[in-house]
């Protein structure tokens, strides 16, 4: 059966909040002990379940750690397409020298992680993931169990919100370039794809879906653009700089995506209870040169608890990701809220 591709348009926008930066590199499966790093934190790699997916995971300590004590702990949780060890990584070295345990890991179906089909993004596990990380961070002796919180990056900060809106353990959350994962696809980027256009690409995945009960191979789309063009918004140029050269490249981020993930993300709101249920203290940190601004926006806008709405001038979406500068700011934002709410 013939399928037919969405428009290159569609997948851009949808290359969307799967963003992430090497800093350090652990072999995978590494069961090594603690390793000292050169600023003082430790890191050491680990697993956990997410029923029966094997997550693969790394734990960061503040220097002088002593397991005999209890510390506030913090789920770092990367941007989609992304993997551990990139700018998730960045913030939880930054938390770990602020006095945290952190925690990331690698998205169910993605990275060193285990689950098939390969490259899914499923919303709905994707939250799952950081529900199952708070599970294992209680089994830790020297996590204090009241003092979790949790941080996500791009589409992980979507996810992250939306797991701490039914996740009491999870005590305050916070997000960097933050974005709604199903809003990003269904509305693009920049939040103004028309509804009648949102269509075309949920007949082209029911097509697709078709083809492959019949026998047909997967087809996988990208998740930023390789070669971007004058149409493409500027985060997502900035984004294919990240994710396709040494600055950011890592081995097990691939830039490719299940292209039947779609209908899941079109049926996902990370925002949708924020202003029922979302009771924990919140902190969106965003660049007031981000075309994914108005996700922090509305997120702040619908939230009733205790909140803050951080701008960084000048910044984009991806330059907080790793530009020292601007990721600094957000830094010394992030540690003191964890401080105060941890």
């Amino acid at each position: 059966m013939k399928t037919t591709r969405p428009r290159a348009v569609i997948v851009t926008a949808l290359a969307l909040a799967m963003l992430s930066t090497p800093f350090i590199t652990l072999a995978s499966g590494s069961t090594s002990p603690v390793a000292q790093q050169a600023t003082g934190f430790k890191v050491q790699a680990t697993t956990f379940k997410n029923n029966e997916i094997d997550m693969s995971a790394n734990l960061y300590f503040p220097a002088g750690f002593d397991a005999s004590k209890t510390y506030a702990t913090v789920v770092v949780v990367h941007p989609g397409g992304g993997v551990k060890e990139q700018t998730a990584g960045l913030y939880a070295q930054h938390l770990a020298e602020s006095g945290f345990v952190a925690l990331t890991f690698d998205a169910s179906h993605q990275g060193a992680s285990g689950g098939m089909p390969r490259f899914l993004e499923n919303p709905a596990e994707r939250v799952e993931d950081v529900r199952s990380a708070v599970d294992y961070l209680t089994t830790l002796s020297y996590v204090d169990a009241s003092r979790i919180g949790a941080l996500g990056i791009c589409a992980g900060g979507g996810y992250a919100i939306k797991a701490s809106s039914n996740e009491q353990r999870i005590k305050a959350v916070a997000t960097v370039s933050a974005v709604n994962i199903g809003a990003a696809t269904r509305r693009g980027w920049n939040g103004d794809v028309p509804l009648e256009k949102q269509i075309a690409p949920l007949q082209a995945v029911a097509e697709q879906r078709t083809a492959e009960a019949n026998g047909a191979a997967p087809m996988y789309v990208e998740y930023v653009p390789a070669k971007p063009d004058a149409s493409t918004p500027n985060d997502l140029r900035e984004a294919s700089e990240y994710y396709l050269t040494p600055r950011g490249q890592y081995p097990t981020s691939t830039n490719k995506m299940l292209f039947t993930s779609l209908d899941k993300m079109y049926s996902f709101d990370a925002f949708d209870q924020v202003g029922t249920l979302l009771t924990q203290p919140l902190l969106l940190v965003a660049g007031s040169d981000a075309g994914s601004l108005w996700h922090s926006q509305e997120a702040y806008s619908k939230a009733k608890g205790k909140k803050e709405l951080y701008i960084v001038p000048g910044a984009t979406h991806m330059s907080l990701y790793d530009a020292p500068k601007d990721v600094d700011v957000a830094v010394g934002k992030i540690s003191p809220f964890f401080l105060q709410n941890l």
